[in-house]
């Protein structure tokens, strides 16, 4: 076990620093750690805490959430539920499978019904590798007890919820949370509200799937929805259009450059211009962000 908790640790500081949130200090001190509550629109919330950003649907029917932080966050995390009606949320939909997202599945598995896509699951109950570090299994109660290979629909809290897979775009077990009633839509980590993503491509994640993905979704929501990144401020379409650009035009610069033989070094030292200086000032500096779209493409 206390390997199991080591090895989540170590992924944690990293994906909290990638996140641009907070630092290793931070994560070791569970005191400092507060849980903001944002109303999005009826009966949809935010909550931020350490790692993703949670989203929850509270009613007569109870609360549901989408993902669940860090383990060592449920705590307070309960306590910010209960304040809208529940400390114990009846389901949990997993947006992937990183332990910023899943971890707190340790804690709520016993008493929730936990939901995901079917490659969600598989990852939860095996051992990973993520940036070099090995990640070992969830207990078998923390892994979702229903899965989905396409999409699944929950009709709760009086909104009809939807929860779609999106392939090879963060992980190859994104999902996109739409509810339709109040207009609202999580991204998970599709979505890292002005800063580049992190892209998993050891977990099946590519950075033309990413595109692809924001796209689709781009498409399809009306102009005022109101969105939850997966990290990040609540946000706008226009937001979304804006990472969406950015993530195209990036792309494209790097591809152009490996077009011409140019190496992985020289595409760094050549940088990218300073209109997308802000989008690399969390932990994917613009040198990792250069590095994830060159080493994506490459595996074409």
């Amino acid at each position: 076990m206390q390997r199991i908790f080591t090895s989540l640790l170590i992924v944690g500081l990293f994906v909290s620093a990638v996140f641009g949130h907070w630092d290793a200090s931070h994560f070791e001190n569970q005191q400092e750690v507060t849980i903001k509550v944002t109303k999005v629109s009826g009966n949809v919330y935010m909550l931020q805490g350490r790692g993703g950003n949670v989203g929850a649907i509270a009613g007569d029917d109870g609360i549901l959430i989408i993902d669940d932080d860090y383990k060592n966050v449920s705590a307070k995390l309960r306590d910010a539920l209960k304040e809208l009606g529940s400390p114990f949320p009846k389901f949990i939909l997993n947006t992937h499978w990183h332990a910023d997202h899943t971890e707190g599945n340790q804690s709520f598995g016993k008493e929730s019904i936990i939901i995901a896509q079917t490659n969600v699951r598989k990852r939860l109950s095996q051992v990973n590798t993520i940036l070099g570090e090995t990640v070992q299994p969830y207990p078998s109660f923390a892994w979702p007890m229903m899965t989905y290979d396409e999409s699944i629909s929950l009709h709760f809290d009086g909104d009809d919820i939807k929860a779609v897979h999106y392939p090879s775009g963060h992980t190859d077990g994104d999902s996109v949370i739409f509810f339709a009633k109040a207009n609202v839509v999580h991204m998970g980590d599709d979505f890292f509200a002005g800063r580049f993503p992190f892209v998993d491509l050891d977990s099946g994640g590519s950075v033309q799937g990413m595109i692809n993905n924001v796209a689709s979704i781009l498409a399809k929501i009306p102009s005022d929805t109101k969105l939850i990144p997966g990290h990040g401020p609540l946000s706008t379409v226009q937001d979304l259009e804006n990472y969406h650009d950015t993530l195209v035009e990036t792309a494209k610069i790097v591809q152009d450059g490996m077009k011409k033989k140019k190496s992985l070094d020289e595409l760094k030292k050549a940088g990218l211009p300073d209109k997308y200086k802000a989008y690399g000032s969390g932990f994917i500096k613009t040198d990792i962000w250069i590095e994830t779209v060159y080493k994506s493409y490459s595996k074409k």
